[in-house]
Parts: C-alpha cells; sequence; structure tokens
C-alpha cells in the first residue's frame, strides 16, 4: 500500500552497515534524525553517496529541537528565535544539497502554559520566513504535530501554523494527539500531509511504540489517509531499543517493520513481543 521508510531518531548511524541492512529489509527511504549537538558537524555527502549505492531514498530531514537544543522558533526572546532561524536556514541548505526535498519542523518547545497566542505568532513568523529558504533548496517544510502543551497539538493550530505560508506542509505524527481522533485530524489537515512519523501509544501520552504495542487502530488510520489522497511513504520514528515504557523480549530490527506493515496492510493484527511498563502516566503527572 505504501513503501516503508524508517526514521534513524538519533541512535541508527548513517554508515554501509545501517543502509545494507535497510535494504535486506525492504526498506524505501530514511528521515535523518541526529543526535542534538551533531546536525552542524555531521557531513551528510557520505549518506548520499549510501543512497544512491543501496538505492534507499533520503526522504526527509527532522531540524532539531527543543527540549534537546535551545532551538524554538516560536520563542519569545527575539536573540533564541533569531539563532533558531539563522540555524535552521543553514540545515535546510546543508540538507536540501544532498537532494533532501522534506524539512520537518517542530512549531515549538515547551511547556507553554500562558500566552500561547504569541507564541503561535512567533511560531508563524518564523516558519514563513524558513519557508521561503526550504523553497530556495528545492523542498518545503512539513510542520509536525506535538503532543502535550506544546504548538501544534491538534489540527485547528496546525493548520492556523501553516496559514503562514502556502508551500507549508504537514508531518503527520500518529502518537502525538492527546486531545483529538487520528481520524478528525486526518480529515482536517489531509490534503496538506506530505510524510508521517508512524508509531503507537497508549493514548496517555506520546510513546513511539511499534504498531500494535499500542491503542491505536490502524484500519482507521489508513482508511483516512486513502480519503485524504495521501502519497507519501509509511515511515516510522521508533528505536531499535526499547523505551522505558515497554518491556520487550528482543531490540527490534529492520525486518520488523516491514513485517508490521505488511500485516498493518493486509488487515492482520501485528505481531507483538512485548509488555508495557506499568503504572505508565502523562508525563506531567508524578
Amino acid at each position: 500500500m505504501y513503501k516503508i521508510g524508517i526514521s534513524t531518531c538519533g541512535d541508527k548511524k548513517l554508515d554501509s552497515a545501517t543502509f545494507a541492512a535497510c535494504y535486506d529489509a525492504g526498506i524505501y527511504g530514511i528521515e535523518i534524525s541526529l543526535p542534538e549537538g551533531t546536525h552542524g558537524d555531521t557531513d551528510l555527502r557520505p549518506a548520499e553517496k549510501l543512497s544512491s549505492e543501496y538505492g534507499i531514498k533520503l526522504w526527509s530531514y527532522h531540524l532539531p529541537f527543543s527540549p534537546f537544543s535551545k532551538i524554538d522558533i516560536s520563542s519569545e526572546n527575539p536573540e533564541i528565535r533569531d539563532f533558531s532561524i539563522k540555524y535552521l536556514k543553514e540545515l535546510i541548505a546543508k540538507a536540501g544539497s544532498v537532494g533532501i526535498d522534506k524539512f520537518i519542523i517542530h512549531p515549538s518547545g515547551e511547556p507553554i502554559y500562558d500566552r500561547r497566542d504569541e507564541r503561535i505568532k512567533r511560531s508563524k513568523e518564523s516558519l514563513c520566513e524558513l519557508a521561503k529558504t526550504a523553497v530556495s533548496a528545492g523542498g518545503v517544510i512539513a510542520v509536525e504535530n506535538l503532543p502535550r502543551t506544546c504548538l501544534g497539538k491538534n489540527s485547528d493550530e496546525i493548520l492556523e501554523l501553516i496559514s503562514s505560508d502556502t508551500s507549508l506542509r504537514v508531518c503527520f505524527d500518529t502518537n502525538h494527539l492527546l486531545g483529538e481522533k487520528a481520524v478528525d485530524f486526518i480529515e482536517k489537515t489531509g490534503e496538506k500531509i506530505i510524510t508521517l512519523h508512524v508509531s503507537d501509544y497508549d493514548f496517555l501520552n506520546e510513546r513511539h511504540w511499534l504498531p500494535g504495542e499500542g491503542k491505536i487502530d490502524w484500519n482507521q488510520i489508513l482508511c483516512a489517509l486513502g480519503k485524504a489522497g495521501y502519497n507519501g511513504i509509511w515511515l516510522y520514528e521508533i528505536s531499535l531499543c526499547a523505551p522505558k515504557s515497554i518491556h520487550r523480549s528482543r531490540d527490534l530490527t529492520y525486518s520488523d517493520f516491514t513485517r508490521n506493515a505488511a500485516e498493518i496492510f493486509s488487515g492482520q493484527k501485528p505481531t507483538v513481543f512485548s509488555v508495557p511498563a506499568e503504572g505508565l502516566k502523562a508525563w506531567n503527572e508524578p
């Protein structure tokens, strides 16, 4: 139904071993998501060469974000916002130079407890400026929906944020919605969605679990994306090692992703070899 992609999630190396494993598993594309502090120093040209060698597309580039960095395009502090815009422009140009044409961005950091309208205004201004840089680099900015108090926590906010420039698009993260149903989000934003971050969760907080480990109805997701005309790839944003929120009998492999997708696309119940940790709560609870 869709070609399969994976995010490097900051823990998968951009080396020949990773590309070879992806090739063997039938992975089509990779989103480059680097560990914090390495964006500026990472040379993307070797990855471009490996992409050509193995026939695996460099699908997208996840720009750095708060709280793992000082980047916050919605900050009311002009120094933080100006630094963020300047740095992100440099990274967009670098990623664009190796053929990447989708740049994933978080519209804010967190927490945001007050002056939300002002933060949205600042984020829109930043997005408008960055959108022009992305177009000049041959690509587009895809604004990601975020959980909790972040900006972009529902379809209304995402649509408001991307209204600042006609080129702006959406990256739909399936495990970030905490106050809106996924099918409603897709129905409202569908024509603007150009890429996905696929993972499962318990509806309490983002978990980045393998589909089948959480509560998402994947058939509903597929139907909604189909009705919206989504034609991107099915890109997993999941680490190979289990997070503290779940216990697996082993680490994931790249083949687990393609098998998981095949099961979902055929309407089967995904294979699960894990148990969620007990007593999980939202991050803003004790």
